[in-house]
């Protein structure tokens, strides 16, 4: 099932997805999708990032540590 969503955009962003809706043959809704999609990853992938380091119990390991772990 999907859903409507209504949104206003610059018109210089409005013109850039008509662009590429055009060059790629993909509806504007699919592109939109897309970019939902992946802004909603990056922003869980920064979530656990943030989380990871804060929590005081998460190991780390320091640069020179790496390095040796790496064989570098």
């Amino acid at each position: 099932m999907s859903v409507t969503l209504s949104l206003r955009v610059p018109e210089e962003l409005a013109a850039e997805l008509d662009r590429i809706a055009k060059e790629t043959e993909r509806s504007k809704s699919f592109h939109v999708q897309k970019a939902i999609e992946s802004y909603l990853k990056e922003q869980a992938d920064l979530q656990i990032a943030l989380d990871r380091l804060h929590d005081s119990s998460d190991e780390s390991l320091s640069m020179d540590e790496m390095r040796k772990n790496l064989g570098l």
